[in-house]
């Protein structure tokens, strides 16, 4: 049977923050850890070793493949920090083409910096992503 591998665990947000090398990063990251605090209402919670996440919904696939995930979160990698929203959110890419310097993939936008980026878009995109999340996974 599939064991998720991205779990909510019991590290400390800070300690993580503090462990980033680049003194950038880290100022981002705690940039990005109010920006989030103060847009969701949630209190951070990692998941995994490096994904800063808020708040939880329970998924289950067509498959029956089923686990937990953050509503958002962020994890500030070496190359770039990871922004993480919802998988099949068909709107975001509206608000996307306000958001600044970025590239995106299917759940993850990435960006250099926080000062390339719209900090009143991000808080859109975050409420979007937790409004879309709650209305697809009532049960969370």
């Amino acid at each position: 049977m599939y064991e998720q591998k991205t779990k909510e665990t019991d590290t400390s947000v800070i300690e993580f923050i503090e462990a980033v090398e680049s003194p950038k990063k880290r100022e981002d990251a705690y940039r990005l850890l109010d920006i989030f605090t103060e847009t969701t209402g949630f209190d951070a919670k990692m998941w995994g070793p490096t994904i800063i996440g808020f708040g939880s919904y329970h998924y289950v696939y067509k498959t029956g493949h089923e686990g937990d995930a953050p509503l958002v979160g962020f994890s500030p990698r070496k190359a770039k920090t990871s922004l993480y929203f919802a998988t099949g959110d068909t709107e975001r890419d509206e608000l996307l083409k306000q958001f600044g310097k970025h590239t995106s993939g299917k759940s993850c936008v990435y960006i250099n910096k926080v000062d390339d980026i719209d900090i009143e878009v991000l808080r859109d995109l975050i409420v979007q992503s937790v409004t879309f999340l709650r209305k697809n996974y009532p049960e969370s």
